[in-house]
């Protein structure tokens, strides 16, 4: 068994460093073993897509609210005590209900209260109403209540005739017993009354029955095709909005992303040949650097179509997936071809391989380790489609490093057969061998006659005579200082701007009609809000005992005094309703007997029938309703949320007690604020736990753990503050970007550590510059390739996939920044140390592995 000395902690790294030797041997010898076998697999593996449309999970509830989320709950407590009835009542729907819905507003933002205007919503209504689908007309479909259509109120006032707006008289938001707030928008009233004197928008509803799932479907079409075809009318503006339009947007979104692919994979192989190529036409890495990006697709391929296989369900947000897939696999490749450039030309091709693998296998197991755990632990957050993305994503990581020490490293060394013949990389035709120190279009396979190496790459010099000693000048590192000091600051500032929560508008593409909608009811419909549901689910409250009833007053008048609840219009109270109903009937309510012989007679006759369940003369739930005012932000939702739900917890404190839930379709949504933080933490501490453990492991330094430490912290707090200044709100989709932090800080900073505290360089100012001479190049290629790999996401339609891209830049160019900036210059503070130098010094043996894997620290470090 190997022990680990107090100087040498490499009891893991050493013995894999030699596992992936031999494994580099063996491929090197039977490449087209491996090639076939990892061909064979990514095609067989990837037949699993025929079950894509099977397994494709785009609803909206199910893949962007939490799991168990309260409200969810809530719900079915609500659908157990109050059953749809075939009285239609849109204030007592426990979902948002099957509907169509127009907002019209004037086509210069002026008074709609027009008799012209009018005409034109008649007429809209009229055509509406009269369109057939599968011979069904809206009255056909319709939900009715006393076997009646639901109308639209403002219309039903003017009676269809639109003369009648001239002298309209109304008062707002309540006509009589008609609330108007979610009818009539961007108001104004006389001021020395109530009454209605212009308005900028109608909104009209048309509700269908919901048992009839199939014939409202076509019908919902029918209605879109009508409306987009529609031309525009010409006293008013048209936006219009279906209770499927949301979802039929977000299928339609995720299958835009398809066709920005192609043009990645062209993007990451230019990339790759560009930055692998050399004038020499033997030593160039054309092939090898394509290869390399086929690699990561058959990754994609195989990974998913195993997933597929499995049954796991395939998200919109997994869409984004290959794109990282992508950066993150050329990644691997860079630091694959750079170490092969370190061997000597001369050997044959099964040793090189070897030493490619000894020097490499390491750093690539250490950032597909960070990079897989990471995304398994994403696992752990309520939402589905962070979930469905973290699978997929974390599977094809896994894929992707088993491509690359297989199919990759087949390509390796049959492009290192071809050098070793000295032929030409697109003819290979043989070329004499160059005789000078660089070869020409018809000479090739120059090589370092001192070394036996390949010649180094110019940038290598660039980082090793011009960077590293400019990074290391006094004045250099007090400005990098300063500037840290403006990026921490300014990522502070920008954390506590953050916004949370997705806007269900951003579901749809930018020029969707869904945006329209959403923004005209933003403006003008955003002055009251949902009237919530407070649902009493204690079987035994005694609704006819006074001492009860007064603390469910004392319950509602705490509801209502709320800054978010409206104190101008009263509860919608059952009970409050029966009571005057006793008083004005000389019944004494006070009695239970007399209570419950005349409740039923009163709810059939009043309209209260659906807010009791009062069955075997037991009431088992009742229900009221508060209306709410001024919800026009994130912010807004989730005070209301909280604000409802901490006052429903004070009622159940009341003497007697009040047990009630507070419940609207909306908080399904709403849900999401009470666990986004929590869970972004939660994934971020757990993760960064976890990338503290594989450091030690691997890169066993306690220094380097403690900057790995301080790097993540920092990329995190950077990324979180600049992109909240860039208009991301913390959400489901920003939850998974964040945790992908946590990995790409790993990849760009501990290994620069770790090359830091090994160097034998005798002072801080040397061993910084060794180790951006070491990681500079390959940390460069890591981020332009991840950052290709999504650039394209920037030009979507849709704000997921941008918010997508604006993180991952955001994470890749701070990640980097970091890595050949900020963590050197700050290391040259901690003084003239090197253990190795000391072990060097105190004529300790050093380990040949521990060397390989100092040169190969970074995931991009040979």
């Amino acid at each position: 068994m190997m022990k680990c000395s107090a100087s040498k902690t490499d009891c893991i790294e050493r013995p894999l460093s030699l596992a992936f030797e031999k494994l580099g041997h063996v491929v090197g010898r039977y490449p087209y073993v491996f090639l076939l076998s990892a061909v064979c697999v990514a095609a067989a593996l990837g037949s699993g897509f025929i079950f894509f449309h099977e397994r494709k999970a785009n609803d909206i509830e199910d893949q962007f609210t939490p799991v168990n989320g309260p409200a969810k709950l809530e719900r079915a407590i609500v659908l157990e005590n109050f059953p749809q009835s075939e009285e239609f009542s849109r204030l007592r729907l426990a979902s948002e209900g099957t509907y169509a819905s127009l907002i019209i507003t004037g086509l210069h933002g002026e008074n709609i209260l027009t008799e012209a205007a009018f005409n034109d919503i008649i007429e809209l209504d009229r055509k509406v109403k009269s369109m057939t689908t599968g011979n069904k007309t809206f009255e056909n479909l319709c939900a009715k209540t006393k076997g009646k259509c639901m109308s639209n109120a403002i219309l039903d006032i003017i009676n269809y005739n639109a003369a009648e707006v001239v002298s309209l008289k109304v008062k707002y938001p309540l006509n009589n017993t008609e609330f108007l707030g979610t009818t009539i928008g961007g108001v104004e009233v006389k001021p020395e009354s109530s009454e209605l004197s212009s308005a900028k928008a109608i909104r009209l509803f048309y509700f269908l029955d919901e048992k009839k799932t199939e014939e409202n479907l076509h019908w919902l079409d029918g209605f879109l095709k009508l409306l987009s075809n529609s031309t525009e009318q010409k006293t008013v503006h048209v936006s219009y909005y279906t209770s499927i339009s949301r979802q039929n947007e977000l299928e339609t979104n995720s299958e835009s992303v398809i066709s920005l692919f192609s043009l990645t994979y062209s993007l990451a192989i230019t990339i790759s040949i560009m930055s692998c190529s050399r004038l020499d036409p033997v030593r160039t890495k054309v092939w090898v650097a394509t290869f390399g990006v086929v690699s990561a697709g058959m990754a994609v391929l195989a990974s998913f179509g195993l997933l597929l296989f499995c049954g796991m369900p395939f998200a919109m947000t997994v869409g984004t997936a290959p794109f990282l897939i992508l950066g993150v696999g050329v990644d691997d490749m860079f630091i694959m071809i750079s170490c092969w450039q370190k061997t000597e030309v001369h050997k044959a091709v099964e040793l090189r391989l070897a030493e490619t693998y000894k020097e490499a296998g390491v750093s690539i197991t250490i950032t597909t380790l960070t990079d897989v755990l990471a995304f398994y632990i994403g696992l752990m957050t309520p939402f589905r489609s962070v979930q469905s993305f973290c699978m997929y994503t974390s599977t094809a990581l896994l894929f992707c490093y088993i491509f690359n020490i297989t199919f990759f490293g087949t390509c390796l060394a049959l492009n290192g057969r071809r050098e070793k013949g000295n032929r030409h990389w697109l003819t290979f035709m043989k070329l004499p061998e160059a005789t000078g120190d660089d070869g020409g279009c018809c000479v090739g396979g120059a090589y370092d006659k001192n070394t036996d190496k390949e010649f180094e790459m110019p940038i290598d010099s660039f980082f090793k005579n011009y960077y590293g000693p400019f990074l290391t000048r006094v004045w250099v590192k007090a400005l990098v200082c300063l500037i840290y000091a403006g990026y921490l600051a300014v990522s502070i500032y920008g954390c506590f701007q953050m916004q949370e929560g997705l806007d269900l508008k951003h579901l749809a593409a930018d020029s969707s009609y869904v945006g329209s909608y959403y923004d005209k009811e933003d403006d003008f419909f955003s002055a009251f809000g949902p009237n919530v549901m407070l649902v009493i689910k204690d079987e035994d409250f005694h609704y006819w005992n006074p001492t009860a009833r007064e603390s469910l007053d004392l319950c509602l008048e705490k509801f209502q005094n709320l800054p978010v609840a409206d104190s101008g219009i009263s509860p919608i109270s059952w009970l409050s309703a029966y009571m005057q109903y006793g008083l004005s009937a000389g019944l004494n309510l006070d009695d239970e007997i007399q209570f419950k012989r005349y409740l039923a007679t009163f709810l059939n006759r009043s309209g209260f029938s659906q807010d009791v369940n009062f069955i075997n003369n037991q009431i088992h739930a009742s229900r009221m309703f508060v209306l709410t005012v001024n919800i026009r932000t994130a912010i807004d939702e989730k005070n209301m949320l909280n604000a409802f739900r901490e006052t429903a917890e004070k009622c159940g404190k009341l003497q007697p007690s009040v047990d009630l839930i507070v419940y609207h379709p909306a908080f399904i949504y709403f849900d999401q604020y009470a666990v986004i933080i929590t869970n972004t933490i939660q994934n971020i501490v757990v993760a960064t736990c976890a990338m503290l453990v594989i450091s030690l492991l691997l890169i066993p330094n306690p220094l380097c753990s403690l900057w790995v430490t301080f790097a993540i912290a920092s990329v995190i707090v950077g990324v979180a503050g600049f992109m909240a200044l860039w208009d991301v709100s913390l959400d489901s989709v920003s939850m998974i970007n964040l945790v992908i932090c946590i990995g790409f800080s790993v990849d760009f900073s501990a290994h620069i550590c770790y090359a830091f505290v090994s160097s034998e360089k005798s002072s801080a100012n040397e061993r910084a510059t060794d180790a951006v001479t070491k990681l500079g190049y390959p940390i460069i290629q890591g981020a332009v390739s991840t950052i290709a790999g999504v650039v394209v996401l920037s030009t979507a339609k849709s704000y997921l996939f941008r918010t997508f891209f604006k993180i991952m830049f955001l994470v890749i160019l701070f990640g980097a920044v970091h890595g050949i900036i900020f963590i050197p210059v700050f290391l040259t503070f901690l003084g003239n140390f090197s253990n190795r130098h000391e072990r060097k010094k105190e004529n300790l043996p050093e380990q040949s592995g521990m060397i390989a894997f100092t040169e190969s620290a970074d995931p991009d470090c040979c």
